[in-house]
């Protein structure tokens, strides 16, 4: 293994990250397995949880609505460590062929796949502790998603859509937040987990692009490679696609009309993105995908309203 007193910067985690500033020397490669260098899948995960927590919510915030969103952005962040180790697992001798991939802790020798199977057990048996915190209903749809989680690392090699399958896996928050709340599924619900999907199709097909010329040479499949230049007008559709589930989910929970007017902005958001995007800079598709936490802020922002104008 490496000397942990020289643990690697990963390739892109957040600039000045905790991680490196202020975390136990021999914590970091564990850190960096469950990319809290890079908070922003995260995010990702969490806010379709957050999404339908809100959306559900016709009665107005509670302090257990809060303590909802609490458990899932535990659940979110302990999840997304596990999923990423577990892919991390998985990939290791392709991302030691990737550049921005080969500082990553497992082939950069930071941490062993020993070692990372156990940080994959103690980060799953947290997010055990924290599903069964919910109600039954939510519990069952929890575990039913861990099948997608399983089979997403191996997408990449027999599809070129994998980010197809990390919608199905990202987005599943957003039935299990109705769920959480409602003790069913709902229609908005479904509606949000399918416009989800699309959403993470935009995103990580963006974030993709960084990758192509190594997963070209290594044999790796992706929507960047398979869209290429029609990126744009892929962006477009996708992100179009979504937007009208948001307006769909909305009119289905009869929300107030101020949440039509905030989650204009959103779509504003999403068309910046489209227009901004340079599938051959690498800076500029990492600065595009990281911007989706404050476009998950936008939209939460207008289900609250929606709630209150109700």
């Amino acid at each position: 293994m490496a000397d942990p007193k020289q643990v690697v910067v990963t390739a892109d985690a957040v600039e000045g990250s905790w991680v490196y500033r202020h975390a136990p020397t021999h914590w970091r490669p564990y850190l960096k397995l469950a990319r809290l260098d890079r908070p922003v899948g995260a995010w990702l995960l969490l806010w379709p949880c957050w999404w339908s927590v809100a959306l559900a919510s016709t009665l107005g915030f509670s302090l257990w609505h809060l303590w909802l969103m609490v458990l899932f952005g535990i659940g979110a962040l302990t999840m997304r460590g596990a999923g990423c180790t577990y892919n991390d697992i998985v990939d290791r001798d392709f991302d030691g062929a990737v550049e921005r991939t080969k500082s990553r802790p497992i082939p950069a020798g930071e941490v062993t796949v020993k070692g990372a199977w156990g940080f994959l057990v103690f980060q799953s048996l947290i997010g055990l502790a924290v599903l069964i915190q919910f109600n039954v209903p939510a519990i069952l749809t929890g575990i039913a998603s861990l099948a997608l989680v399983a089979i997403y690392p191996f997408m990449k090699r027999v599809t070129y859509w994998p980010q197809l399958f990390l919608g199905l896996a990202f987005n599943w928050g957003a039935l299990m937040g109705w769920v959480a709340v409602r003790g069913e599924i709902g229609w908005p619900a479904v509606i949000l987990y399918i416009g989800g999907i699309f959403w993470t199709l935009g995103y990580d097909t963006v974030y993709a692009h960084q990758d192509k010329e190594d997963d070209v040479l290594i044999g790796v499949k992706s929507t960047a490679l398979a869209l290429g230049r029609h990126t744009r007008l892929a962006l477009a559709v996708f992100y179009g696609l979504f937007f009208i589930s948001l307006i769909a989910a909305g009119i289905l929970a009869k929300l107030g009309g101020i949440y039509y007017i905030v989650i204009a902005f959103a779509g504003l958001h999403l068309a910046v993105q489209v227009v901004r995007v340079d599938i051959d800079n690498s800076a500029v598709c990492l600065k595009i995908f990281r911007s989706n936490i404050l476009f998950g802020w936008i939209v939460f922002l207008a289900l609250i309203a929606g709630q209150v104008s109700h």
